[in-house]
């Protein structure tokens, strides 16, 4: 064993397991797509040097590499389960439900589809075992594996995850729930959910993305997303990151939009020791608009990143990102914002906003939006806020009969109301804001006001 094979030795004899196991019967591509990323993960590890590493310049990600997280080769009993899934009733549209347990799909708690009706909502596991040529030619096609060991970590733990399919032309609308869930266990578990959606042309689909796992265990969720949206098609994308305080959460997105499409987008961010989420939109063709909205809380010494970028890779499209913040402890966030407008991407509209209520001394903010423009007939904007609420809407609330603690948690909740509103399900609406406003710390906001 070589020392670079020593140094991942623990993942190394996970990966073993896998190839020579449950993922034997994988297709070749799928093997060699695995051994690839072996290959790439053994070379570069975790991003865990800092200097030169501007992509992970404000989180640590030490404390992801010192620990020796295994994979659950076995799912678990479902048994009481499904109390744990999120559970909200959408009316008026087709559901599917895929709930995946420990990395493991969990046919008891999933309501699927096989393409009996133009659409494919079904596991990796299943259709990879059915020669799907369409997963072949787009699963690992927009995560790059020399992004960073993460990406090249979960690609070689390729096995199980989600796989949605909506044929050109479906004619109606429909919504996915997909839900990974981390249980208990006596040993630090890691999971690598890997979801791919390929939305045909002139199609409508919503899908809602949850992580959830137990408050006071220690896990790793390394998760990739791969979205093509195709020509016409109206994406609308909802990722909710419930993990326990104790838990680690890397998930990376990477987007592809074709002519005339929409990709409409809201992450929502509760819990977590430390937190990751990294998007990036391809603006393929022209005519294609983006909506990248985000909301979070962190408290205590929660950590959350934010690494979002949008490429105007085409002309005549617009993109639109807005991400707010609430901080209190001692927690820290980052956001790093980047549009980039292509020389070739002429009549390109981008704004980008990051805005943070901080509500304790001791919380931080990093921000850097940026603006990459090399075309010059463009309407580009940025900007970013960190701050209090202003003591003289405080002052105005309380004036007309609020406490101090209630004007507080009123002023709170509608910072946070301006991201809740964007989605469009209004049940998973309702089921955020309670969450969010259960989440808002119980204080008394007397400092000065913003700047």
């Amino acid at each position: 064993m070589t020392s670079a094979l020593a140094k991942h030795a623990h993942y190394f004899a996970d990966f073993q397991s896998l190839v020579h196991g449950r993922g034997a019967c994988a297709p070749s591509w799928l093997q060699s797509l695995r051994e690839d990323a072996w290959v790439k993960f053994n070379a570069t590890g975790f991003p865990t040097s800092r200097r030169g590493n501007e992509r992970w310049k404000y989180t640590n990600v030490g404390p992801i590499a010192k620990v020796n997280f295994g994979v659950t080769s076995q799912p678990p009993a479902v048994a009481g389960l499904k109390a744990l899934v999120p559970d909200y009733k959408i009316d008026g549209s087709t559901v599917y439900d895929l709930v995946f347990v420990d990395g493991h799909y969990s046919p008891e708690l999933s309501s699927p589809s096989h393409d009996s009706n133009g659409v494919i909502a079904s596991s990796l596991v299943t259709e990879t075992n059915d020669s799907n040529s369409v997963l072949e030619s787009q699963v690992g096609h927009y995560a790059c594996l020399d992004e960073d060991g993460f990406v090249a970590l979960n690609t070689a733990f390729l096995n199980d995850g989600a796989y949605v399919h909506v044929v050109d032309g479906y004619p109606e609308s429909l919504v996915v729930r997909l839900t990974y869930l981390t249980t208990n266990g006596v040993t630090s578990k890691v999971t690598h959910p890997r979801t791919l959606i390929v939305s045909g042309r002139n199609t409508d689909v919503t899908v809602v993305e949850c992580y959830t796992g137990p408050q006071e265990t220690s896990y790793l969720t390394n998760a990739v997303t791969e979205i093509s949206v195709g020509e016409g098609a109206n994406v609308g994308h909802y990722r909710l990151l419930l993990e326990g305080n104790k838990a680690f959460h890397v998930g990376v997105s990477r987007v592809n939009q074709k002519k005339d499409s929409s990709f409409n987008s809201a992450s929502f961010a509760l819990g977590t020791a430390l937190a990751r989420n990294d998007m990036e939109v391809l603006l393929d063709d022209s005519g294609a608009y983006c909506e990248l909205n985000g909301l979070y809380l962190t408290a205590d010494n929660q950590h959350i990143d934010n690494l979002i970028s949008i490429d105007h890779a085409q002309p005549n499209c617009t993109s639109r990102l807005n991400y707010k913040g609430i901080l209190d402890g001692k927690s820290k966030a980052v956001f790093g914002g980047e549009v980039m407008v292509r020389r070739q991407a002429q009549k390109s509209d981008a704004e980008q906003t990051d805005k943070n209520l901080v509500l304790s001394k001791l919380a931080e903010v990093d921000s850097k939006p940026s603006l990459l423009i090399y075309a010059d007939d463009v309407k580009c904007s940025h900007g970013a806020t960190a701050g209090h609420i202003d003591e003289d809407t405080l002052f105005y609330l309380r004036s007309r009969g609020l406490d101090l603690g209630a004007a507080s948690r009123m002023l709170i909740h509608a910072f946070a109301s301006e991201i809740i509103d964007t989605v469009k399900l209004e049940p998973l609406k309702d089921y955020l804001d309670t969450l969010f406003t259960a989440a808002i710390p119980d204080k008394s906001l007397t400092f000065g006001s913003a700047k």
